[in-house]
């Protein structure tokens, strides 16, 4: 081998390499980074906006609508808006162009053709009356395997498919608050008061227990006391899409990994598992909504241990490669060692009281392969599919060219335009998250018809 093909990392000048470093790094440095990246960021996401600077999604047309949104034939859908002129007619972008319909006006004409179309199909989506909203938690502590990305499109999904959703983002890197365009300027704008107060809830109930005993009571500091006057609905914030709402995140929420086992230690009887699932549920969230998406930390700590136990069914975004498969082993197995040991311990002191015992149960979990690329992971996919069995999604979310574009433009698939591309590239990139949400859509609705069952059989 010639000099000239040694490989790239001999023959490097030490003079050459100091000549190109920057100074010694402060922790000031950190803080410039931080602010470069914050003006990149909003550089990012002001493209495409709305002239007032806010998100605002695009509109859909007439074939776009009675391909993927409303199950008619193009003729009948014209000739039910030339019937109905109160009905929305849409706008063309010229004087003899195609009609454009915003998500509202699709929202309004689905209703529309609901309550006066054929009873056979399927225009407005299964949703058992009396039922609860059920809660779905996409986690993985893997990073990278497209768990927020994997959210976002069932989000979108489901409001296109007419739910009414809520997604809240438990991530202090708050990357799904992005995907949404929202804006949460502290702590306090997050989940993290909703925590607080269900310790400050536990905390009076406890010192009025402790002065009934005699002894003196804990007192609540500003945090918690500020926490009791804070609603679940005071957080949410609407969003660019019309049935999709949002509870966000930002980087303070992280303080709630370091407050909340304080808070533990200071009540032990406090059941944080609980927190979130119980202060939705207080304030009327899971009646407001049908879906509720939760977007976890790419960790196993205090805020996703909050999302799982709140959840009705959790989606494990993996990747068909080996260290990924192998990571995804190790999440599942610290689920159980975390939940049997919160079980272990109530129910130790269930037995002793002599109170009936806890256990933590899901309607569904599911493993979703994201990122597929078939040429290249056909073989470990199908070795994970037959260790795995039903626990993995037999759909393989494929990634293709699409995907990375609308990720470029700091949008959705469902948010792309297809005049951008071609319909035929749109429709095959956006097949692989319809089928996606396909899966998805199997789940929730065989736990709700199980659920619609169990109320029935009860009633009975």
């Amino acid at each position: 081998m010639g000099q000239s093909e040694l490989p790239p990392y001999f023959q490097i000048n030490p003079d050459a390499a100091v000549a190109a470093l920057d100074a010694p790094m402060s922790t000031a440095g950190f803080a410039a980074i931080a602010r470069a990246c914050e003006a990149g960021r909003d550089d990012l996401a002001s493209r495409g906006l709305s002239a007032d600077g806010t998100r605002q999604l695009r509109r859909f047309s007439t074939w776009e609508i009675t391909r993927y949104l409303i199950p008619v034939a193009q003729a009948h859908f014209r000739r039910v808006l030339k019937q109905n002129p109160d009905l929305p007619q849409g706008s063309s972008e010229t004087e003899t162009g195609a009609k454009w319909f915003t998500l509202d006006e699709v929202l309004r004409l689905r209703a529309f053709f609901g309550s006066s179309g054929s009873k056979t199909k399927e225009y407005q989506p299964y949703r058992p009356e009396g039922l609860p909203a059920k809660m779905i938690a996409v986690a993985n502590f893997k990073g990278g395997v497209g768990k927020t990305s994997t959210a976002a499109h069932l989000a979108m999904s489901a409001a296109l498919d007419g739910y009414k959703v809520l997604v809240i983002d438990l991530d202090s890197q708050a990357s799904m608050t992005s995907v949404f365009g929202g804006t949460v300027a502290d702590e306090w704008q997050t989940v993290f008061p909703l925590l607080a107060r269900h310790y400050a809830n536990y905390l009076r109930d406890e010192n009025q227990r402790r002065m009934d005993r005699g002894e003196a009571p804990v007192p609540l500091d500003d945090t918690l006391t500020d926490a009791l006057n804070v609603k679940a609905q005071s957080l949410v914030q609407s969003t660019h899409w019309p049935n999709i709402d949002l509870i966000g995140a930002q980087l303070n929420l992280y303080w709630a990994e370091f407050q909340v086992p304080v808070w533990r230690m200071q009540g032990r009887g406090w059941k944080l598992w609980d927190a979130l699932t119980d202060v939705l549920a207080d304030d009327g969230l899971l009646d407001e909504y049908d879906l509720i998406f939760v977007d976890t930390p790419p960790a196993l700590g205090y805020l996703t241990i909050n999302g799982l136990a709140a959840a009705d069914i959790v989606l494990v975004p993996v990747g068909a490669s080996f260290l990924e498969f192998d990571s995804t082993g190790r999440f599942f197995d610290m689920l159980h060692t975390t939940f049997a040991s919160i079980e272990d311990g109530e129910n130790l002191a269930a037995r002793a009281l002599g109170r009936p015992e806890m256990a933590f149960q899901w309607d569904a979990v599911q493993a979703v392969v994201t990122r597929y690329d078939g040429s290249q992971q056909a073989e470990l996919a199908a070795l994970m599919q037959a260790y795995l069995g039903k626990t993995l999604s037999p759909h393989r979310q494929d990634f293709t060219a699409l995907i990375g574009q609308a990720g470029e433009q700091v949008q959705g698939i469902y948010e792309a335009d297809y005049r951008d591309f071609n319909r035929e590239t749109y429709a095959r990139g956006r097949e692989t998250f319809d089928n996606t949400y396909a899966a998805f859509k199997t789940l929730l609705l065989g736990t709700w018809r199980r659920d619609e069952r169990a109320a029935q059989e009860a009633a009975e």
